[in-house]
């Protein structure tokens, strides 16, 4: 196994393009009209070798461009390998497998802006919603599918997905797909394609099965590295804060965060879906415009929650660990550790969707008094230095100084911004709560208020007789008092 590694991002050159690593034209043009124009070093180590035809092991840490450096090869690879002409067949020519459904609607849409002049068709296919959208398009043809090992499986087992004209393969983020259970899926996928097919696996770390499964399907690859054994595994532009907090003071902790002078966008992650979903509803309760992404919500919500966070209609998601990964939103400024990470890796992966792209970023992370230990090992593991976390209250001058909060900021907003945040809230196409007829209605049961006019006012109230054995009784006498 070849390896090629950059022992830092100096030593790749700034001035280096997309079209100095031979990227075809169409391609170059699409990324420079959204401001792409210069390669991340994995993305400058990797695009060359891939475009080659190699098979590719790529390293690097999260939110340093894994996805246009086998993108732009993936697109590129296509181009060239049908001389420009689309084959008729209309099977996906190929594959990019992702963990969960965010990732693969994301690896989507970025494939869509780079071959936005080869007119791609490009589909994304993942579980939570129905069959009959996907289904239609298959039938219809496409040149590239993405999408989650769960839906992409159950469709070729169906044989509405043929894999069998599979040029390129890729596997994205491999060591999640590992733990969450999905490399056995990952190896009845790539039985279902071309031996001759050209492979590449990206992710983050590389733990051993992931090693073995690369060095049982890859045809000799070339492990790329994108920094020096050294390297710390967190992007050195995210500063990192850890606070001892108590449990009931968080909500306030945060929320006081959220009103700092360098606060745009936030990403708070929960240890479960209950505790995302009542942090979320005490933040709006507080003004905030916040919403949720956690596993109870169907796809639709989840789409439309992420929806409103790029488009900042709301500032504020929290989410469980399915929102971890891949998940590239512009201008996420904070990302906030509700609990201490199970682990390193689920720590690094979180703080990982701020300091993107070489952007910088605030990480916060709230310790419990039992999680001592469990911090104190994180922080053994990736060399991070930060000692016993020094405890902290919403009050604490300290969480002011570090986190450019302005003095005296409470943890509610005004009543202005409480409206707003109401708005925000509300699914697109909701309006105001308002009374419905019904509900009027039924007011009109109740005695008129004085001063009360219309019909609803003069019309008497309707009595339900009383009987026993079928015989009418009278009405008790009114008591007196």
């Amino acid at each position: 196994m070849t390896k090629v590694r950059a022992l830092s991002n100096n030593e790749i050159a700034v001035d280096d393009t997309f079209a100095d690593l031979g990227v075809h034209e169409s391609i170059t043009s699409a990324l420079a009209e959204v401001g792409i124009v210069h390669p991340f070093p994995i993305q400058a180590l990797s695009i060359p070798l891939a475009v080659s035809g190699s098979d590719l092991i790529g390293q690097a840490r999260t939110g340093t461009g894994k996805t246009l450096a086998f993108g732009v090869s993936l697109l590129h690879r296509m181009v060239t390998l049908s001389d420009g002409e689309k084959p008729t067949h209309g099977k996906p020519r190929a594959l990019i497998v992702c963990p969960t459904r965010e990732l693969a609607l994301q690896v989507g849409r970025d494939l869509d802006v780079a071959g936005k002049h080869l007119r791609m068709r490009v589909l994304t296919i993942y579980g939570g919603t129905g069959y009959d959208e996907q289904l239609d398009t298959l039938e219809a043809g496409i040149d590239i599918a993405v999408g989650t090992p769960g839906r992409l499986l159950d469709l070729a087992d169906r044989g509405a997905l043929d894999l069998s004209a599979i040029q390129v393969l890729v596997l994205d983020e491999a060591d999640e797909m590992l733990d969450l259970g999905f490399l056995p899926d990952i190896e009845r996928i790539l039985r279902k394609t071309p031996s001759s097919r050209q492979t590449m696996l990206f992710s983050a770390t590389m733990p051993a099965p992931i090693l073995t499964l690369a060095r049982a399907t890859l045809n000799k690859p070339i492990n790329i590295r994108a920094e020096g054994q050294d390297a710390s595994m967190t992007v050195p532009d995210i500063e990192q804060f850890v606070y001892q907090a108590h449990d009931l003071d968080k909500p306030e902790m945060i929320a006081r965060i959220l009103q700092g002078r360098q606060t745009t966008k936030v990403m708070v992650f929960c240890r479960t879906k209950r505790a995302a979903q009542r942090l979320t509803d005490d933040l709006v309760d507080r003004g905030f415009p916040a919403s949720s992404l956690h596993g109870d919500l169907n796809q639709q919500a989840r789409e439309r929650a992420l929806k409103k966070f790029r488009a900042s209609t709301i500032s504020v998601l929290v989410a469980t660990d399915v929102a971890a990964r891949g998940i590239d939103i512009t201008g996420v400024s904070h990302v906030i550790n509700y609990e201490c990470p199970d682990t390193d890796a689920t720590y690094v992966h979180r703080i990982g969707r701020t300091g993107r792209a070489g952007n910088s970023g605030v990480a916060v992370t709230f310790v419990d008094w039992a999680d001592v230990h469990r911090w104190k090992l994180i922080d053994e593991s990736l060399g991070l230095e930060k000692g016993t976390p020094a405890e902290t209250y919403s009050s604490s001058p300290h969480l002011f100084s570090d986190l450019d909060i302005p003095e005296g900021t409470r943890g509610r907003l005004a009543g202005a911004s409480r409206e707003k945040a109401g708005e925000a809230r509300r699914a697109p196409g909701e309006g105001p709560t308002r009374r419905t007829r019904r509900s009027t209605e039924s007011s009109g049961d109740r005695p008129a208020a004085s001063g009360t006019s219309g019909e609803a006012a003069a019309k008497p109230r309707r009595r339900r007789r009383r009987t026993r054995g079928g015989v009418e009784v009278p009405p008790a006498p009114p008591t007196q008092d």
